[in-house]
């Protein structure tokens, strides 16, 4: 069984990977990612906001800032293997060890180029929140194990 976990903003139950207006004159586009969940098993389908990153893409585990981690992160860290679709790309990856120091900041950075408010959510929380690369050739990196480390 697979499960979409789709925004509020679409309610018609459809799902698009195609950018996605987030406010006034911004637009950023937006991913799917798949993973399974870490007590049922199922595959649920997740979009989220990404940026460029050489052949690879930025994604950011912020959940608006929430205190816990978005429930796709959680997932990824039980089982790493996840599914990625951008436009018509499609590729598998897993998620190794988050990246930390000079290489987290520069995603970080990278980051809020494509969505500002994050900085904002990382305000609201006390957590540090997880950012990552997904790569068509490689792995989700810096996305899975970050909770393991705590």
């Amino acid at each position: 069984m697979l499960t979409a976990i789709f925004p509020a903003a679409a309610p018609t139950g459809t799902c698009s990977n195609r950018p996605s207006r987030a406010g006034p004159d911004m637009t950023v586009p937006s991913l799917l990612l798949t993973t399974t969940g870490r007590k049922s098993g199922q595959k649920f389908i997740f979009p989220l906001y990404y940026g460029k990153a050489g052949d690879g893409y930025i994604v950011v585990a912020s959940k608006g800032g929430a205190p816990q981690h978005p429930n796709w992160y959680r997932n990824l860290v039980t089982n790493p293997e996840v599914d990625v679709q951008v436009g018509t790309e499609k590729f598998k990856a897993r998620g190794p060890d988050p990246p930390t120091g000079e290489e987290r900041a520069r995603l970080w950075q990278e980051a809020l180029k494509f969505w500002p408010p994050y900085a904002d959510y990382q305000k609201k929380t006390e957590r540090e929140i997880p950012v990552g690369r997904a790569n068509p050739s490689a792995d989700i990196d810096g996305i899975a194990n970050a909770l393991q480390r705590r």
